[in-house]
């Protein structure tokens, strides 16, 4: 997510702060993939302006599409 004035953070839901700041958004989503593949977690990457701009998902789902 962007953070005005201090970059890029690595947020989880629900968290009160951020899990880590990075100054390029490239790094932020590096460091959050990892952590998603790692803790099975869905990444999802915002825009500049907050919109989200993408959505991958590591968890194991519940719902698996057939086929």
């Amino acid at each position: 997510m962007p953070r005005k004035g201090e970059g890029w953070a690595v947020e989880r839901a629900g968290a009160d702060r951020a899990s880590s700041l990075h100054d390029k958004k490239q790094d932020a989503v590096d460091a959050a993939r990892h952590t998603a593949q790692r803790e099975g977690l869905e990444l999802v990457v915002h825009r500049e302006n907050g919109t989200i701009g993408e959505k991958d998902s590591h968890g194991r789902d519940k719902f698996p599409p057939r086929g």
